[in-house]
C-alpha cells in the first residue's frame, strides 16, 4: 500500500469532507494514538452503521437530473451523491408509507 501525505485542513468541515471522499487507511501511519474515551451520539452511531452497510449500484440518470442535484448540492455544501441518496431514500420511505 502506498502511503499518501495527509493535507493540511483549514477547518473541521474541510477535514470531514476530505475523509468523506478518501480512504483513511491510506493515512494511518500519519495518525497519533489516542487514549481518551469518548461516546458517540446515538444518531452518529446510526449513521456510521448505515454507511458501513452501503453497496455500490449503477444508476443511469438524465443530464438534467445530475445538473439539478449538483446545483442543489453546491447550495448545501454537500456532495451531490449524498443529495441523490437522500432523494432515493425519501422516495422509498414515501412509497413504503403510502401502502
Amino acid at each position: 500500500m502506498t502511503e499518501k501525505k495527509l493535507p493540511r485542513f483549514k477547518s473541521r468541515e474541510e477535514f470531514a469532507n476530505f475523509f468523506d471522499h478518501h480512504d483513511s487507511t491510506n493515512y494511518l501511519e500519519q495518525t497519533k494514538e489516542v487514549d481518551k474515551l469518548f461516546v458517540l451520539a446515538p444518531e452518529l452511531m446510526r449513521r456510521i452503521r448505515d454507511r458501513s452497510k452501503k453497496k455500490l449500484v449503477a444508476l443511469r440518470l438524465t443530464e438534467w437530473q445530475i445538473d439539478r442535484a449538483r446545483a442543489m448540492a453546491k447550495k448545501l455544501h454537500t456532495p451531490y451523491q449524498s443529495i441523490i441518496r437522500r432523494w432515493v431514500e425519501q422516495g422509498i420511505l414515501a412509497e413504503a408509507h403510502s401502502k
